[in-house]
This record gives C-alpha cells, sequence and structure tokens, in this order.
C-alpha cells in the first residue's frame, strides 16, 4: 500500500471514530439526572411517523421578585420513551407526581421531543 493509501485510510478511521464519537455524546449519553414535582397539564402520545409520548408538568413555587410573595408556574416538558412509565402517568392524572428524568443533549425520533426523557413515575405525598 502506498503512502497516500495509509494516510487516506488512518484519516477515515479517525474520522469514523469522531463521529462515532460525537454521535455518542449528542445523542446516547445522558449527561444530568433529577426529579422535578409538580402537576400533569397534560400528556399524550403523539406523531407522524414515531409515536411518542409527550406530557408538561406545571410546577408552582414562589416567584423571586420585587413583587413580595408572588407565585409563578413554571412548566417542564418532558418526553416519555417506556411503554409501562406512560401508562403510570396515564394512571395518575389528577395527583402531583415526581418525575425522575434523564437529560441528553440531543432528541432522537422515536425517543421522544424533549431532551427530558422520564424514565419513572412517583406518586408525590
Amino acid at each position: 500500500m502506498s503512502t497516500t493509501g495509509k494516510v487516506v485510510t488512518w484519516t477515515s478511521v479517525i474520522a469514523i471514530l469522531a463521529l462515532a464519537t460525537f454521535i455518542y455524546f449528542k445523542y446516547c449519553f445522558s449527561y444530568a439526572e433529577g426529579v422535578n414535582e409538580g402537576d400533569i397539564n397534560y400528556f399524550q402520545k403523539e406523531g407522524w411517523v414515531f409515536k411518542t409520548y409527550e406530557g408538561k408538568m406545571i410546577q408552582t413555587g414562589l416567584k423571586n421578585t420585587k413583587v413580595q410573595g408572588a407565585v409563578q408556574s413554571n412548566e417542564f416538558k418532558f418526553s416519555v420513551a417506556d411503554e409501562r412509565v406512560a401508562q403510570k402517568l396515564f394512571e395518575s392524572s389528577n395527583t402531583g407526581v415526581k418525575l425522575h428524568w434523564k437529560r441528553y443533549k440531543g432528541t432522537l425520533p422515536w425517543r421522544g421531543n424533549s431532551e427530558y426523557i422520564v424514565d419513572s413515575v412517583y406518586v408525590a405525598k
């Protein structure tokens, strides 16, 4: 094999490894996880090709502004990839819930429209 062929081969290998690393960290590596608590505003299955579960949670809290004691509403948009977790959310309507989520840098069409993917649900007390 000539020197040019070796350079092209090694450049191709390095480019493929760099692309695979980028894809892994962008779409498959969960860089944060946490828990949010509140009331489910809506939860639905939607999509044209890939049917995914999408929802929005309303979290209430005290607003940190010049108005003393003002109440604000925070929205938490999320997706659910697991069918069992989605069923538990459907059953938990009209109750406060805690959602454990993982955050990804990018979205995949079969995983949902949000960077926040809920993987477990707990009924808040």
